[in-house]
């Protein structure tokens, strides 16, 4: 049976049902988890707790710092050389870590092993592991499905990884693949064992193709000048459906074609999307400057993208926002973080303004991306919103745009992700016996874990932020 994740965030905890221990324990079949096994690191680093509380992955000057969302704990730091880049890896466990011409995985320390008809909560410190790819200029990083994509800008490789193998201490290669030749773009897996990508180089990139399973092309479009960012949206009946930014409207591949969103004039941008697997519309950035006066374009207005018919409505928000501004909700929530310190939480369908929440001072976007700004990150119902300048972070109850705590923070981040333990927030589990098995080493612990009356489960790992730049 599915069974969501029983409660969430009013407070920042995903608080998981979990059986007790104790007794005699034995037998583990018929267990099935998407959060990974307990195999990935010596049993004696564990600590059985009865539910898992998420955990915050700051990518700073010097490397990475992971901390407790409950009370700003520092858990672990990892030192790495030059500008570190942070996407989730597709398990809702790791972290996949672009530094230094690899995409190396993170361990956040979640853990969630089904037995029978529940499941088993761990943690552990996190972790650097040696699980890593070779990938000059590592690029965009999609999971989608049951795999997870890899792309290197630097030669056009393309990495498909099986992202539960990851808690087995796996970096479990699919499939290796390359675009004709090198250029920032973008692969994204499809359930039907497919995969979209874009082909171009260096100097332009116009071409979206899809290829079934045997690397045959059954789709393309060469309508998409300057191809960047992509969001997945909810599949129709005959499968995916993905929305990818070009500098004269953005496209969309749907029922096995690609279809072109119409607009006025002959330039629109929308390089920085974000989908969600119960909406059919994707939110996205809206640029209408080919040649802005100082170089760099602030809009005011965002774009909601209607995958069904390929239409857009934008919406005027009064403020400014960047790239990192962008997020979904638990329910479809359309995100967005502006200059005026505010959280925008939109109906997607409509445009209609939900909340506004103060959660920043005042900013502008830097004149260089790598820079740090106000951003967020979403994970289980909440928020996560980062302000470098004052080093706070704040967390936003989408559902009723309440704050309910904020943290100091100990580093100055350019990026963030929040682990929680599961890919989906669901669990696909057999019912049948209360039996279960210790896992060797493991202490039993109440802590970690405060329960709430609110739902969470969020898509945050099936689709990718795209970078403008």
């Amino acid at each position: 049976m599915n069974r969501r994740t029983a409660a969430l965030l009013g407070i920042g905890v995903l608080a998981l049902s979990a059986c007790g221990s104790g007794g005699n324990d034995a037998g583990t079949d018929g267990s099935a988890s998407d959060g990974g096994g307990a195999e990935a690191a010596p049993a004696s680093d564990r600590t059985e707790v009865g539910a898992l509380t998420p955990r915050i992955v700051l990518a700073h000057d010097g490397g990475v710092t992971t901390l407790d969302s409950a009370d700003g704990t520092v858990l672990g730091t990892a030192e790495l050389e030059g500008y570190v880049r942070l996407n989730p890896a597709g398990d809702g466990r790791h972290v996949a870590v672009n530094a230094a011409d690899a995409i190396t995985m993170y361990d956040t320390g979640l853990l969630a092993q089904g037995h029978g008809d529940h499941f088993h909560y761990y943690v552990q410190n996190p972790a650097l592991t040696d699980l890593s790819i070779d990938a000059p200029h590592p690029g965009h990083v999609v999971p989608h499905g049951d795999r997870t994509a890899l792309f290197a800008d630097g030669t056009g490789a393309i990495t498909l990884i099986d992202p539960t193998a990851l808690a087995d201490g796996d970096l479990d290669i699919l499939e290796e693949t390359a675009t004709e030749a090198p250029h920032h773009g973008v692969a994204v897996p499809l359930s039907d064992g497919g995969l979209l990508l874009t082909q171009g180089t260096e100097e332009a990139r116009s071409t979206v193709q899809v290829l079934d399973a045997e690397g045959n092309v059954t789709a393309e479009t060469t309508d998409c000048p300057g191809v960047h960012g992509e969001a997945a949206a909810q599949p129709t009946e005959s499968g995916d459906v993905i929305s990818l930014g070009c500098e004269n409207g953005s496209v969309i591949y749907r029922d096995g074609e690609f279809h072109k969103v119409a607009i006025e004039g002959d330039y629109q941008r929308s390089g920085n999307q974000k989908g969600h697997e119960s909406s059919p519309i994707v939110l996205a950035d809206h640029k209408v400057e080919a040649d802005p006066a100082d170089g760099k374009e602030r809009p005011t207005e965002i774009a909601l993208i209607d995958t069904r018919d390929a239409s857009m409505q934008t919406v005027d928000l009064g403020s400014e926002y960047w790239f990192r501004s962008l997020d979904r909700g638990p329910d479809g929530e359309a995100l967005v973080l502006t200059t005026d310190g505010e959280l925008n939480i939109l109906d997607p369908e409509t445009g209609e303004m939900l909340h506004e929440v103060p959660v920043a001072q005042e900013w502008t976007e830097p004149d260089q991306w790598q820079e740090a700004a106000p951003m967020m990150a979403v994970a289980d119902g909440t928020a996560f919103v980062v302000d470098p300048q004052s080093k706070e972070l704040t967390m936003v109850d989408v559902a009723s745009g309440e704050i309910y705590r904020e943290l100091e923070l100990p580093v100055i981040p350019h990026e963030i992700q929040v682990a929680t333990g599961t890919a989906s927030g669901e669990y696909e589990v057999a019912p049948g016996a209360d039996e279960h098995e210790d896992v060797d080493g493991a202490e039993s612990s109440d802590g970690g874990g405060e329960e709430h009356d609110h739902e969470g489960g969020d898509h945050e790992e099936d689709d990718h932020e795209g970078h403008d730049h």
